[in-house]
């Protein structure tokens, strides 16, 4: 009996952008009511992409019931996904959550752009990884479930951040979003917050302290800085406010860099991916 074939991958690595979308509290829906909202996302999903001129037809789509995890083309223009796409599949969420009788549908989304090649089971590569972890990471739940008007929460890595939003892309302001530091898992990296309908302020309240399994802190950031410029705790310190964003245990970054995104450890031995902090300018210490 012949055993059945994986498809051939393609091994060559391309920068493409990622998508997650998860639906918040699915599992507390009976299967009716799962059934009808598998269809209500995909539905948002194809309607969002309709009316901002991408091809659902050329996504690389792994439904996951509660969820979608695509990968898109790489000729998909890399500013509308989080601006005008988002527009749409915000819009759409209102008008399907202004049904009566209808469960409400909730979602969270993150996006990445970054390296992808294909493999036996999917996809591999640093951008599908880092879209599962922001997808569920503690402060985009947080997020939504603080925000309780609120149908959608986006999260941007920085890669995507620096690369396209903070330029302002038509429907991209970066004013938009709050920088919050996540950890899932073995994951360590910086995301962005976008709340639709919600500015900064109401974000920032919630993901200010956040923690969860596997997460050593959040950093909040003032919407559209590149990276903070406050002075780093002193050896030892452990302030949860401490601008490196080093609470109770975690201690500063091990390097510091000027420009561009860095990709190394902290001194426990964390995985860091993302812009780090700047060195603070040489004078007096003060008297501790």
């Amino acid at each position: 009996m012949n055993e059945p074939s994986l498809r051939q991958p393609d091994p060559v690595p391309h920068r493409r952008l990622c998508l997650a979308a998860d639906v918040e509290r699915y599992s507390l829906l009976d299967t009716r009511a799962q059934s009808a909202v598998q269809a209500d996302l995909v539905r948002l999903l194809d309607r969002a992409a309709r009316l901002t001129g991408l091809d659902r037809a050329g996504w690389a789509r792994q439904p996951q019931g509660d969820q979608e995890f695509a990968v898109l083309p790489e000729s998909t223009p890399e500013a509308v996904v989080p601006g005008a796409f988002v527009t749409e599949l915000a819009a759409g969420l209102g008008a399907l959550n202004s049904r009566p009788g209808a469960p409400r549908v909730r979602l969270r989304l993150a996006l990445d752009a970054g390296v992808v090649a294909d493999a036996a089971l999917g996809h591999a590569g640093p951008a599908p990884v880092a879209v599962a972890r922001f997808v569920n990471a503690p402060p985009l739940r947080a997020a939504l479930a603080g925000l309780t008007s609120a149908d959608l929460a986006v999260i941007v890595s920085d890669r995507l951040f620096q690369d396209v939003v903070r330029f302002g892309h038509p429907g991209l302001d970066p004013a938009d979003y709050v920088r919050v530091d996540v950890r899932v898992k073995e994951f360590g990296g910086y995301g962005w917050i976008r709340v639709p309908g919600h500015g900064p302020d109401d974000v920032r309240p919630w993901v200010e302290g956040t923690r969860g399994e596997g997460t050593r802190g959040v950093r909040h950031e003032p919407s559209g800085s590149a990276a903070p410029s406050s002075r780093p705790a002193p050896s030892g310190s452990s302030s949860p406010s401490s601008p490196d964003g080093s609470g109770p245990g975690r201690p500063a970054l091990s390097q510091y860099v000027q420009q561009g995104a860095a990709v190394g450890r902290d001194v426990n031995g964390g995985l860091r991916i993302g812009l780090p902090v700047v060195p603070p300018p040489a004078g007096p210490r003060r008297a501790g």
